[in-house]
């Protein structure tokens, strides 16, 4: 299920300096010059990248994520579990919706809560972690918007969504860290999981979360994950990418957090 993972555009966000409200002790100067080099990143790998404006009312706009979630060409409308992030989504389905002209499915439960850093798609199915931010209702949109694939429910362990314990590392491949948290979350998917899949466990749980996207395998850096970035080295005999990340990933899941990722398959229409 490679094509799974082939992507066109990513949709990121520049920082805001209200960031600092939200991001206890980090350095604006150092987290734009990360965020600069993941979006330069994306762009070799070669996606067009839409990217916005910061906007000062939204603290958390970079973490654009959990705003959406986007699979075979629709675009469901996450609903964040704080209040304070609706603007983040308004902006988010106006882009997906008249840039990338995705069609776009909302959530009918107006109970439903759903952050995107808690929907892991393998390729073949969706895992949904509950958590803080994400609860069952809000699984059974993921479920409901993509009836093609197997959704599952996944109990995640506070106060961490569950991109942050797994991801895809490669086609049927999950990367998971060696935390007892993030092995019991591991065994869980594995007890429920419609399809079977190979696993990558690293000794640090801030390296679970990569990105894979055509073709390539991007992670954290060697000065953030040493011990994990010899294993990637060892395991992985794909094209690999590093990037330090440690200002940002302190708030969040880490590197699928700042972006959407989408593939067209259509011509984009002009605005």
């Amino acid at each position: 299920m490679a094509s799974a993972f082939r992507y066109t555009h990513a949709v990121v966000s520049r920082l805001p300096a209200s960031l600092r409200q939200r991001v206890e002790n980090i350095d604006m100067d150092e987290a734009k010059k990360q965020h600069e080099n993941y979006v330069r990143l994306l762009r070799e790998i070669g996606l067009d990248v839409i990217e916005l404006p910061p906007d000062e009312e939204m603290p958390e706009c970079v973490f654009v994520e959990d705003t959406a979630v986007v699979c075979n060409g629709t675009a469901l409308i996450a609903r964040p579990g704080a209040a304070h992030r609706t603007r983040e989504v308004e902006t988010i389905r106006v882009v997906l919706k008249k840039e990338l002209d995705l069609p776009i499915v909302e959530m009918s439960d107006s109970k439903a809560r759903l952050e995107g850093g808690d929907v892991l798609f393998t390729g073949r199915e969706f895992f949904v972690g509950i958590s803080q931010w994400t609860n069952e209702a809000g699984a059974r949109a993921v479920a409901a918007a993509f009836p093609e694939f197997p959704c599952t429910p996944i109990k995640v362990p506070e106060p961490k969504h569950l991109k942050s314990y797994i991801t895809m590392g490669g086609p049927d491949l999950l990367c998971v860290g060696g935390g007892k948290e993030a092995q019991e979350v591991l065994k869980r998917m594995e007890r429920e999981a419609t399809f079977s899949y190979g696993v990558i466990t690293l000794p640090e749980d801030d390296a679970a979360n990569v990105l894979y996207l055509n073709g390539t395998l991007v992670h954290r850096s060697i000065e953030e994950i040493p011990r994990s970035f010899k294993i990637f080295g060892e395991k992985v005999d794909y094209p690999r990418r590093s990037i330090n990340f440690s200002q940002l990933a302190s708030k969040s899941c880490g590197l699928s957090s700042s972006c959407i990722l989408v593939r067209r398959t259509r011509h984009i229409r002009n605005l």
